[in-house]
């Protein structure tokens, strides 16, 4: 991978970032690294291998999220990734669901940093891939600081050289998954103190990031960013990464471009048994702050998930939102 792979990337989120979000993603920014959701290991294991794991070529760069805490099964994990052609292998130490603590893995492995070492060498020797981190700066009643650095230096000394840390801590008691984004108060501070002291590792930050605006203090600082909600709910935010954020040239597609070329994905897949609001779904905030995008909106969500729905909502909803002769009385 180019040395500057993770200067933007855009976060695994569960039942979010599946091959079609990514497909219509890179339709917007060649160069912004994306993940899948979290797979477990058994999942990629023993589930439908094309389901949990198939994806477009043209998504590359792509990495793949693991959730687990046994080595030898996250190494076979890895493996199989690794077979199916993912640019990369991340393990998520992020996660704060009851139903991934109940599994032993997510957030709260970051009070076992010996396990995660163990976990991570197993993969690192698995395959030729780079095996990467995604964790918090701390869980619970941690001390952030010592917590911290030990958790980093452990997993470091593994073979792990990418940390992406969402600077946040995890509450495992008394927080959902959902405040567990927002409520606890963001230490970006923390994360850069981080880098000052470990300056060899490549640190992405991750949490709260809205806007190429905001990443500029911390891409000053930092190897990386990570947006997470704000890249979902306004994808063409996207479309300044290439130029911004890498420094190329080309000019990057309107989004009436994106949608008619995210159309014929849309066409190929629906010729594969796709239902269609699997994949519009995502499209719903492409034409985010401009006019008509709720009527753009309001006819996909009332349309797309209809039985027989095909191509045609999206080319209706497109009207709407382009304005043509068609679109104005639909868009009333």
């Amino acid at each position: 991978m180019k040395p500057d792979s993770h200067r933007f990337c855009v976060a695994p989120m569960m039942e979010w970032t599946d091959r079609h979000c990514r497909s219509l993603l890179r339709l917007i920014s060649a160069r912004a690294f994306l993940y899948t959701e979290m797979m477990t290991a058994e999942a990629v294991l023993y589930g439908d291998r094309e389901r949990v794991l198939g994806f477009d070529a043209a998504e590359h760069p792509v990495g793949l999220q693991l959730g687990g805490s046994d080595p030898a099964k996250l190494a076979e994990a890895a493996r199989i990734g690794a077979y199916w052609g993912y640019d990369e292998i991340n393990l998520n130490i992020g996660c704060p669901s009851d139903r991934v603590q109940s599994g032993r893995f997510g957030a709260c492995l970051m009070a076992e940093p010996a396990l995660v070492a163990d976990c991570v060498k197993a993969m690192v020797d698995a395959v030729p891939l780079p095996v990467t981190v995604k964790c918090r700066i701390g869980i619970d009643d941690q001390d952030a600081e010592e917590s911290l650095d030990g958790f980093i230096d452990t997993v470091a000394d593994a073979g792990c050289s990418t940390f992406v840390v969402h600077a946040r801590k995890a509450w495992l008691q008394g927080l959902s998954p959902k405040e567990n984004r927002d409520v606890p108060p963001l230490e970006y501070d923390r994360v850069h103190r981080l880098k000052a002291r470990r300056p060899d590792l490549e640190l992405v930050l991750n949490g709260g990031l809205a806007s190429l605006a905001e990443t500029e203090p911390h891409l000053a600082q930092l190897d990386g960013v990570m947006l997470g909600r704000a890249a979902y709910a306004d994808p063409y935010l996207l479309a300044d990464v290439d130029r911004a954020i890498y420094g190329l040239d080309q000019p990057p597609l309107s989004r009436a471009e994106v949608l008619n070329r995210f159309m014929v994905y849309v066409r190929r897949e629906l010729n594969k048994g796709v239902r269609l609001n699997a994949m519009t779904r995502h499209v719903l905030g492409l034409f985010h702050g401009q006019p008509r995008a709720r009527a753009f909106r309001r006819h996909i969500a009332e349309n797309a998930h209809l039985d027989g729905a095909g191509i045609e909502v999206l080319e209706q909803a497109r009207d709407v939102v382009l304005g043509h002769a068609g679109g104005r009385s639909a868009a009333a």
